[in-house]
């Protein structure tokens, strides 16, 4: 990755934050995307300590505008890191619909045309990665994160085919499943955002398309995916309240 270009969304803190920071190790060119410009300086500062070189970009991917608009301005990338999201929580009949979509544009819409931009220039390159942040909460449909679930569901399965896809064009396509990770968004994480950084860049040297940060995480995901629905989805539910 030395004096390559990953872009990394959701890069002002949490997991994007960290990989970005572990990129800027490896030596990387990394362009750290989110919506809070001072935060993505603060960020941006620790890549460059880390022997990395750094550009921010302040944007709100949540605009329909905005992939297009960040995939014109970086021009060539080498490693994609799609981390940006939002996980509104609740029954789903009391969301707020402005939210939900909102929700929608960021963890799907976005993630989804930011790939789709990118991945054909990494496929005629014969080189290229995109690591897409789902979540453990791909295997554990959970009431009271119906949306978020189901987000995350889709996130695993577009990176389950783009891999089966591009896996023969020297481009790798993985998805990163993360446990309850302690961040802003989850301060009841027992997992630290640097563990999955580590577990997310150490990925890219798999052959498979998914990994599951946590061992625990994984038997666990594993083992509800398994299950019936009508045994999957309550037990999804107590695990989500339990853990987050």
């Amino acid at each position: 990755m030395r004096g390559r270009t990953a872009l990394v969304t959701g890069a002002s803190g949490g997991i994007g934050r960290a990989i970005a920071v572990e990129l800027g190790g490896y030596g990387a060119d990394v362009v750290l995307v989110g919506r809070d410009e001072n935060a993505l300086t603060e960020a941006a500062a620790e890549v460059q300590a880390r022997g990395g070189t750094a550009r921010t970009i302040a944007l709100d991917l949540t605009d329909a505008a905005a992939p297009a608009k960040l995939a014109e301005q970086v021009g060539e990338v080498e490693l994609l890191v799609n981390n940006a999201g939002v996980a509104p929580g609740g029954p789903f009949v009391e969301s707020d619909p402005a939210e939900l979509q909102a929700m929608v544009a960021l963890n799907i819409s976005a993630l989804t045309e930011l790939t789709g931009l990118l991945l054909p220039d990494m496929v005629a390159r014969g080189r290229g990665s995109v690591i897409n942040l789902a979540s453990v909460a791909a295997y554990v449909p959970a009431p009271g994160m119906a949306a978020y679930t189901a987000s995350k569901a889709y996130v695993l399965t577009l990176s389950r085919i783009l891999w089966a896809e591009t896996r023969g064009h020297g481009v790798r396509v993985v998805a990163v499943n993360p446990g309850a990770t302690l961040t802003a968004m989850n301060p009841r994480g027992t997992r630290t955002a640097e563990q999955v950084a580590r577990r997310a860049l150490g990925a890219l040297s798999g052959s498979g398309p998914e990994v599951t940060e946590g061992r625990v995480n994984a038997v666990l995901g594993h083992l509800v995916d398994q299950l019936p629905a009508r045994v999957a989805v309550p037990l999804g539910g107590w695990l989500m309240a339990r853990f987050g």
